[in-house]
């Protein structure tokens, strides 16, 4: 059941039409020390401590794969889809020393804009000596979609962020092609109020960056990863550099790393989103240990 007919079918139950979906889901993640139940000794946890959800984005569930110290959540958009005029927004918050990690159970699907454009923003505020991991399944644009894609990140001193962003233009399983709609993406990084990382991009089609081979080269995939955890070891950065995508996936990716005093940048442009998804995480388990201290182990719900 695609978005419309959840409207549809809500129309019919309700008696009043939604013309769009505003949705807002806050999170606020929060860490103490808690007693070891048999030993004398107290044991990191980072828990949810607050969720308050407005329409149709929630939080699934939090869970502990790796243990008390990092809790994982799943967040969902129940109708499946984004169609013109809908609104997201997901807001984050953790407290002190806080770790959490958060992903989504499938591809976003943004449909054709209808004459209207549709939206996501991402507000993440983390504490100080925090780590913070926003790592969903790619965003899917389908032909006509027209997306305004923002995030804002305030980093205090000591906390460290990780997060990636997959596009597909186009539905590439039923061979279908971006001809047209736009997206405009808008990232802000600061620490301590201090901007240090800035991204803006206009993409349309028949725009230049679309096009040209210093761009997206027609390319119907476009990915980014980025870590900022202070200035990343020559080691790892090498680490990083040896990694490539797989071939079979495939064999016209284009990738490469950027090591920052503040900010380790990646890039993706090819044909394949589970390719790029394949790259992404061979890097995230090489880094997640330098910048979370511990061995990265996948989210349950990437394995169904």
């Amino acid at each position: 059941m695609d978005d419309a007919q959840i409207k549809n079918e809500v129309t019919q139950t309700l008696g009043t039409p939604p013309q769009h979906w505003v949705a807002h889901l806050a999170l606020r993640f929060a860490h103490q020390h808690v007693a070891h139940q048999q030993d004398a000794y107290k044991v990191a946890r980072s828990f949810l401590a607050f969720k308050k959800h407005h329409g149709p984005l929630v939080l699934q569930k939090s869970l502990h794969p790796e243990g008390p110290e990092i809790c994982h959540g799943v967040v969902v958009h129940p109708p499946g889809g984004v169609a013109g005029g809908d609104a997201l927004t997901l807001e984050t918050t953790l407290e002190s020393s806080a770790h959490a990690l958060l992903t989504t159970p499938g591809a976003g699907k943004w449909y054709k804009a209808n004459g209207q454009s549709a939206s996501q923003h991402l507000a993440f505020s983390l504490a100080e000596n925090t780590c913070f991991e926003w790592l969903p399944q790619e965003n899917i644009l389908f032909d006509g979609a027209q997306v305004n894609f923002s995030a804002r990140i305030d980093l205090a001193e000591g906390a460290k962020y990780a997060g990636w962003d997959i596009i597909c233009f186009g539905r590439q399983a039923q061979q279908e092609r971006w001809k047209t709609g736009y997206m405009h993406q808008d990232l802000a990084i600061y620490r301590q109020n201090k901007l240090i990382w800035r991204e803006l991009g206009k993409i349309s089609p028949n725009s230049r960056c679309m096009q040209s081979i210093v761009g997206l080269a027609g390319s119907p995939v476009s990915a980014s990863f980025t870590v900022v955890a202070g200035a990343v070891p020559a080691e790892i950065v090498e680490a990083c550099k040896a990694v490539q995508p797989n071939v079979a996936l495939d064999l016209q990716a284009k990738y490469g790393v950027t090591a920052l005093p503040e900010v380790f940048s990646v890039r993706y442009v090819g044909q394949s989103a589970q390719s790029a998804k394949q790259y992404f995480e061979q890097l995230w388990q090489i880094l997640r240990p330098w910048y979370g201290g511990r061995e990265a182990i996948r989210p349950r719900i990437w394995n169904t």
